[in-house]
């Protein structure tokens, strides 16, 4: 056997709301839905409140990427969530450009309590992407 390039899967950091998008990822984990061991979550109240230099923090310190399971039109916290976490989502992917890092390496999407083969299917289409850009 050669010396090839180990096939690792990138290290992601998911951002998940406690009342929409973690009930969605639990059942995941209970349907058997199966997505890369690399992918860890930390829960936050409403994707609106995440900050740019939480994101920034975690992609300078080991994570391939962030994504944000974001409430959608769903969130008890007010009908502007969604355009706050996406002004967040942009500044920040300004801000990457910025630091000549790859504004791709954080992605966000509205995840409802139920959607779990969503959040799957996003989660392994967002490691390969990180996958095939490392490369």
């Amino acid at each position: 056997m050669g010396a090839g390039k180990v096939n690792k899967s990138p290290k992601v950091l998911v951002f998940s709301t406690e009342k929409i998008s973690d009930p969605a990822i639990d059942m995941a984990g209970l349907l058997k839905l199966h997505y890369p061991p690399t992918v860890y979550t930390i829960t936050v109240p409403c994707s609106s409140a995440i900050k740019s230099k939480w994101i920034l923090h975690a992609l300078e310190h080991g994570f391939d990427g962030v994504f944000i399971a974001a409430d959608g039109t769903d969130c008890p916290y007010g009908e502007s969530c969604v355009d706050k976490t996406g002004q967040l989502v942009g500044a920040t992917q300004e801000i990457l450009k910025q630091k000549g890092m790859d504004p791709a390496r954080l992605k966000m999407a509205a995840i409802c309590s139920v959607c779990s083969e969503p959040f799957v299917k996003h989660v392994k289409s967002f490691t390969k992407y990180l996958m095939n850009s490392s490369n």
